[in-house]
């Protein structure tokens, strides 16, 4: 615990640079809805992180783009969990096969974490980036698989979390967490999850399956397709497959490696 509260201005400045990373160009607007700052607060941020080389203003594409100083942000950090380690050439042998971008994920509080991302080799991606994006537990299909194959007691301990945030009477609390419940025993039953249709971006969808070490989840692998591109019957036949097999490598790449 720190004895002094948080620096609003910095805490607004990595808002709006971790949502400037995930799009090509954002508008002011854009900002103005996804973080919920007045515009006048977001222009002079923007300002200040153009005039210090992090961002740059393109009015020929009416918005703002991060610039490659950015990349030193993350200059200091060295080495990924094994589980990423292990699992990059088999998510971008995925990308190569079917030009759709596949993502790995950890677990991280009551959430994942996207760690790796083949985005930038898939020509067809839904996002611009998504690396250090957050998704949820019980709607996003990355987190679904975690929570759906996780052992016994670490699902309950998790759902207690997940429930311990909700709004509402015990009554619609509990009646939440037996459908979710439900949703989670029938992505065990067919082997994979899927993002909730009514979640953003809803033109795509993901398939995704767990890593597993033992009874363990130690990460998730998905692959991510416009909806356009393939009915949902003819994806799970075309993906799931192969997504098996690559969570499978990697479980035996994890175990070379340690």
């Amino acid at each position: 615990m720190t004895s002094f509260s948080p620096v609003r201005a910095v805490e607004r400045t990595l808002a709006i640079l971790e949502h400037l990373n995930r799009n090509r160009v954002t508008r002011v607007q854009d900002l103005h809805e996804a973080i919920g700052l007045p515009k006048p607060t977001i222009v002079r941020l923007l300002q200040t992180l153009e005039q210090t080389g992090y961002v740059l203003n393109d009015p020929r594409h009416g918005g703002y783009q991060v610039t490659s100083r950015v990349t030193s942000l993350s200059a200091g950090f060295h080495g990924d969990p094994l589980v990423v380690e292990a699992g990059r050439p088999h998510a971008a042998a995925l990308t190569k096969q079917f030009m759709w971008p596949a993502t790995i994920a950890i677990l991280q509080d009551t959430m994942v974490v996207v760690r790796y991302s083949t985005i930038p080799d898939s020509p067809n991606s839904p996002f611009h980036a998504t690396v250090n994006m957050r998704l949820t537990l019980d709607h996003h299909a990355l987190g679904l698989a975690y929570l759906a194959f996780c052992p016994r007691e670490q699902q309950n301990t998790l759902i207690r979390m997940l429930m311990a945030d909700l709004e509402g009477s015990k009554g619609k609390v509990a009646e939440k967490e037996a459908v979710l419940r439900r949703k989670l025993q029938a992505i065990r039953d067919q082997g994979f999850a899927e993002r909730d249709a009514d979640r953003d971006p809803q033109s795509s969808n993901t398939i995704a399956m767990p890593v597993m070490s033992g009874e363990r989840v130690l990460g998730t692998l998905g692959i991510t397709y416009f909806r356009a591109a393939h009915r949902r019957a003819d994806a799970i036949r075309k993906f799931s497959g192969k997504l098996q097999t690559a969570v499978n490598r990697i479980s035996r790449d994890i175990k070379r490696l340690s």
